[in-house]
């Protein structure tokens, strides 16, 4: 399938984006270019916004009847999140996913967009600032890591394990105390659970094959539209937690992204149960 927008055009303007808003200003930062929003751990840097703005001008002119929803175009405007069920087609971004390392100076960080036609997602891209590469989907086409040399590899997920040798990524930061308790603990089941508090490369990762599950609470679309694509067109098995398909309309109901179906029921059986 192809997407309604040109996946590449997209791509380039991503790397547009970092390299002339992002990178210049990583490690950069002055005392009043980073700001909280929601609370300590929730971040926004002048570069988030400065990239966004770049982002949805360059998006103007590839695509301008496409609705456009950025991460912080919706922290200024939460009323657009509304629009994006209805709309014929959407461009959703996430300028600076990692804000919290971004501003701590870590070089953990990525830049997303999806493509959403008709309530469907149907075109996923990652960009990767300090390793200068994309991972690359498009409904029906495969997961694909393209270089800045123009090389492809085509991405596969690894195979699944007994749940004692699962290794993934988790983000409990959005159970209530009780609950997370009784998750974290039951993570010591599997044999590593860790997070990046950064979504792009932990997709980036499970699509490479390098980990067997990833699970997330709140679904914010800037955050899991483009993974989740990416994910299974690289063969993982993607549900929320009650076994239905995740929309990009939706916003809550968790989400468990594992190797395959059975390796997804015994984690949401054994570790994530709440």
């Amino acid at each position: 399938m192809t997407s309604a927008i040109d996946i590449a055009a997209i791509a380039n303007i991503l790397q547009e984006a970092a390299v002339k808003e992002i990178l210049p200003k990583f490690r950069n930062l002055g005392t009043g270019d980073v700001r909280m929003k929601s609370e300590a751990i929730d971040l926004v840097t002048e570069a988030d916004e400065a990239a966004e703005r770049l982002i949805k001008a360059r998006m103007a002119e590839v695509a301008p009847d496409a609705l456009f929803i950025g991460e912080e175009s919706v922290a200024a405007d939460p009323a657009l999140l509304d629009s994006l069920a209805g709309a014929d087609l959407a461009v959703i971004v996430d300028p600076i996913d990692g804000t919290f390392n971004y501003a701590a100076g870590m070089p953990l960080f990525g830049v997303m967009a999806a493509v959403v036609a008709k309530g469907e997602t149907v075109a996923g891209v990652i960009y990767d600032p300090m390793g200068n590469d994309w991972v690359i989907a498009e409904k029906g086409a495969g997961a694909w890591l393209c270089k800045a040399d123009g090389s492809q590899e085509r991405l596969g997920v690894a195979p699944s394990l007994p749940l004692e040798s699962l290794v993934g990524c988790a983000s409990t930061g959005f159970y209530s105390p009780e609950n997370r308790r009784i998750v974290m603990g039951n993570m010591a089941k599997v044999r590593i659970a860790t997070s990046y508090r950064c979504a792009a490369h932990e997709y980036r990762a499970f699509a490479a094959g390098h980990f067997h599950f990833l699970m997330y609470q709140k679904l914010m679309p800037w955050d899991h539209l483009a993974g989740t694509l990416i994910a299974e067109e690289a063969g993982a098995y993607a549900a929320r937690f009650d076994g239905s398909p995740y929309r990009p309309d939706h916003v809550d109901g968790g989400l468990l992204v594992a190797s395959d179906k059975d390796c997804w029921d015994v984690l949401r059986r054994e570790v994530f149960t709440v």
